[in-house]
């Protein structure tokens, strides 16, 4: 083993190391019984089935009854966690540029009643892939990005939304909270790249780069294939020469619309890139190309004159897709201006690895059991899904550390390669060296619990999914709906 490599596992111990130790001081209540309900859940072999079956790992040496009180009663520091999620090592483009992704996954509870503050969760139903609205509680959820194909990345922030939610108005706040929690970090210095945000087509990508301004921020998102931009405002001598009679001035140059190329015009730059996955890929940028905003919705309350929100479009069009679907070009808009070619090329490749944040979801869901508990509180919810996140860092600081201990099945990887889930296989031996700062559970007996043959006189309360209106109001059933109709059952 060269000097170098043994500098390397040295420092990744000590980071994991590091970590295990900030995390257990964010756990201020019931902080043992956190801790290794953590431990539990990375050692655990295979995936995560229900609590009680973390409850019966080795590493966790409290009955059940913990596990749930501290998920119940416990208490997580949870901005001292963000502070410790911000300065652990961060993965980084080719150029040194912190690519940063925002989206929301549904945590979906569409039989409990019993809990509150739950909202319709946008999904897509399976088979048809139709557009479905569930019941659930909704989590925002802010990773950094790494490059080339992998199923890594690094969460740094989930925020669980209220019912009725502006989520462009939250992401947008969230996004701002972590970009200063990594400038006082020093993971961005004056002088780097600007930080760059990738979004999907549910997000307004020039409201959030209007409200990023202030930042040293770049917005990259999808755009529908119907939307229409506005050219840049034409100068008083364009105005004069194609308007001879006069007028008023256009705020407003000409139309770019995304399903009529005679509108294009000329491109900025253009690349052709050879990919083993995609075949030929073509990207296409216009430059100075904006929305043309109304006083509606999101920029009804807006004081003063709209803004011009000025970006560049990108078209990419690739030869084939691996699956073998639809191939549609891709419609992006970046909030720089001025594209040149490396411009392009690392805007579209830094969105192709947004769907990483796909992979890592499924890992949270199918191996950590992140939506398997039946918790009622979502305060419980919140405290489990942070030990899922501070136990998926854990994983991704352990990674230079781990031996690849693969099935029969499975093909071998190379060194740092290795997937979060094979990752998890050998952790329980890192975590003998690294040790556990939770202290000994202390003998107790069991409480007496309900009398034989009573019943539960406390029911419950019921609470309905949260509907609020575009007006901020919440909904109500209208009068001539609650004719005729049978009381709600309460028990």
């Amino acid at each position: 083993m060269s000097p170098v490599h043994q500098d390397v596992l040295r420092d990744a111990f000590a980071e994991v190391s590091r970590f295990r130790t900030e995390l257990y001081a964010c756990l201020t209540a019931r902080g043992d019984a956190l801790f290794e309900l953590c431990d539990a859940l990375l050692c655990t072999d295979g995936p995560v089935r229900t609590l009680v079956d973390l409850a019966l790992a080795p590493e966790h040496r409290r009955g059940h009854g913990a596990l749930y009180g501290g998920l119940n009663q416990g208490r997580i520091d949870v901005a001292r966690l963000r502070r410790a999620l911000a300065s652990v090592p961060l993965p980084r483009a080719a150029d040194g540029r912190i690519v940063l992704a925002a989206d929301v996954s549904p945590w979906l509870r569409p039989d409990a009643n019993t809990c509150p503050d739950r909202a319709f969760c946008h999904t897509f139903g399976r088979g048809g892939a139709k557009h479905q609205m569930i019941p659930g509680w909704p989590y925002s959820v802010v990773v950094a990005l790494e490059t080339g194909r992998t199923s890594w990345t690094a969460v740094l922030d989930a925020v669980r939304l209220d019912p009725g939610a502006d989520v462009a108005a939250v992401t947008t706040v969230q996004l701002r909270e972590v970009v200063e929690r990594l400038v006082a970090a020093g993971q961005w210095k004056q002088g780097d790249p600007n930080v760059l945000v990738v979004l999907d087509a549910g997000y307004d990508a020039p409201r959030i780069a209007h409200l990023l301004g202030d930042l040293p921020v770049e917005v990259l998102g999808r755009l529908r294939s119907d939307r229409v931009m506005r050219r840049p405002t034409p100068s008083l001598k364009e105005y004069a020469l194609s308007y001879p009679q006069g007028g008023r001035p256009p705020k407003h140059g000409g139309e770019f619309v995304f399903g009529d190329p005679a509108t294009w015009g000329a491109e900025q730059a253009v690349t052709v890139t050879d990919t083993r996955r995609y075949g030929k890929a073509t990207a296409q940028a216009w430059d100075r190309l904006h929305p043309r905003l109304t006083r509606r919705a999101a920029w009804l309350d807006h004081e003063g004159p709209l803004p011009i929100i000025e970006g560049t479009v990108i078209r990419l069009a690739v030869e084939k897709l691996p699956s073998g679907g639809v191939n549609k070009p891709l419609r992006l808009w970046w909030s720089g201006t001025a594209a040149t070619t490396t411009d392009l090329d690392r805007c579209w490749q830094s969105f192709l690895r947004r769907f990483d944040i796909e992979h890592m979801f499924r890992l949270f869901k199918q191996t950590l059991g992140r939506t398997r508990p039946r918790l009622r509180s979502p305060e419980a919810a919140d405290r489990w899904t942070w030990l899922v996140i501070a136990a998926y860092t854990q994983l991704r600081l352990a990674r230079p550390l781990a031996a690849d201990l693969r099935r029969p099945r499975e093909k071998p990887a190379e060194p740092n390669r290795l997937t979060p889930a094979r990752v998890r296989r050998g952790f329980r031996n890192l975590r003998a060296k690294t040790g556990s700062p939770a202290g000994a559970p202390k003998p107790s007996r069991p409480g007496p619990g309900r009398p034989p043959g009573s019943k539960n006189r406390h029911l419950a309360t019921r609470h309905d999914v949260g509907r609020v209106l575009v007006t901020g109001e919440a909904y109500s059933r209208p009068a001539h709906h609650k004719v005729g109709t049978k009381p709600r059952r309460t028990g």
